[in-house]
Formats: C-alpha cells, structure tokens, sequence
C-alpha cells in the first residue's frame, strides 16, 4: 500500500487529469496509483492525503466515522460572538443542516506562505482568521458556513485529518508517511473522532521551513 500526504497549492484539481488544462495533482505527485482522500477545492489549499488503500480512503472520508478535518479559514470581518455560536451549533445550508463544528477565532494570524493570487480585500473591512474543525464532507461545506453567518470566506487552508498535519511542507511538497503514521492513521479511522500522533518523515523537501510554524494546541 502506498500512503502519501501533498500541500496543495491554490489553483490545483485534487484529481491527476483535467481536460481544460488546469494543474493537477499529477504535476506535484509523480506516483501512479494512488487516489486523494476526500477532495479539497480548486481555491483552497493545504493538506491532502493521497493512497490506494481502499478501506482507509473510505473511512476517512465518509461522515459516519466522524474523521475531524481542520482548517484555517481566513474571513472578511470579524464574526461576533453570536455567529460563531450558530457555527458551532451548525447552519443552514440549501435546507440541509450542518453538524455541530467546533470554531474558534485566532487572536494572530498564523504565519502561512503567501499565496500565488494575493487575497482582495476590501477597503475599510478587516478581516480575521477562523479555526474550523467538521467531520462532514459538504460541497464547499466551510465556505458555506462562514457565508451563512454573513463572513465570506477569503482564504481556506487544510491544516488537519486527525492530528495528522502539512508539517513544514511547502506548498507543492510531498512526502511519504511513516509506518508509525499509517498504523495511528489506521486506528484513527477504525474508532473515528480521535487523534493521531504525527512524526516527520522522509521526503521531498520535507525539511524546508517556513510552513506551518504557528501551531494551533
């Protein structure tokens, strides 16, 4: 079995082939076989796990199993205290329901890579940084949310599955996981809602900085 987690850049398919010729996963991950877990939009970055195990892939990223997935969400304003409770509690989303997410807001903002396509902001309006943790795999789901409760989303970085993060990985970088990973990853996805444990292993330009250097405890 092959188990391999990529930082994805903005602008990149989480799929290896697109007919219109947009970037793909196959300009990042020369390894055939291999599929991602879950998807991850073409306008968001960050964390994807990629392997041709079937079972995992399937656990990981069905709801049911309750698999947390993190991300830092970059928001035009600042969310007051009632809409981040009605994030908490789950939003309306074409008549479906959203599960319960856990949300905090960041005091700073983490110290990310600059994205290719600088963020357009809009004069007068600050915007904040959101941490959102949900189990649910809705098309666009955290974009959705933060829109509902009137904040758009401007940036959106996976930074988790499990406890399972890019590391120092930059955006474009690969690396295989560890054995130790892929067994904690394993036990993850068998109980569901837990944590893992990470360790950094060997791969492409694994040991660059200036990733993910504000760590959320």
């Amino acid at each position: 079995m092959k188990y391999f987690i990529l930082n994805k850049p903005y602008e990149v398919l989480t799929q290896f082939t697109d007919e219109a010729g947009r970037a793909t996963l196959k300009d990042y991950v020369p390894v055939s076989g291999i599929y991602p877990v879950g998807r991850l939009d073409y306008d968001s970055e960050g964390l994807v796990l990629l392997t041709d195990d079937k079972t995992l892939q399937h656990r990981l990223s069905d709801p049911q199993f309750k698999v947390e997935k993190t991300y830092w969400v970059q928001v035009e304003g600042v969310p007051v205290d009632e809409a981040l409770t009605k994030l908490r509690l789950g939003v309306s989303i074409k008549g479906v329901k959203t599960a319960p997410a856990k949300v905090r807001l960041l005091e700073e903002a983490p110290q990310v890579w600059e994205r290719s396509t600088p963020i357009r902001f809009r004069k007068n309006i600050p915007a904040s940084w959101l941490e959102i943790r949900i189990s649910q795999g809705m098309n666009r789901q955290v974009r959705r949310m933060t829109a509902a409760v009137g904040y758009p989303t401007l940036r959106l970085i996976r930074t988790g599955i499990g406890s399972l993060t890019p590391g120092n990985l930059q955006p474009g970088d690969y690396r295989e996981l560890t054995p130790e990973e892929v067994n904690e990853l394993k036990a993850l996805a068998a109980r569901g809602n837990g944590t893992i444990k990470t360790s950094r292993g060997k791969g492409r330009n694994n040991n660059r900085g200036g990733g993910f250097r504000k760590q959320i405890n």
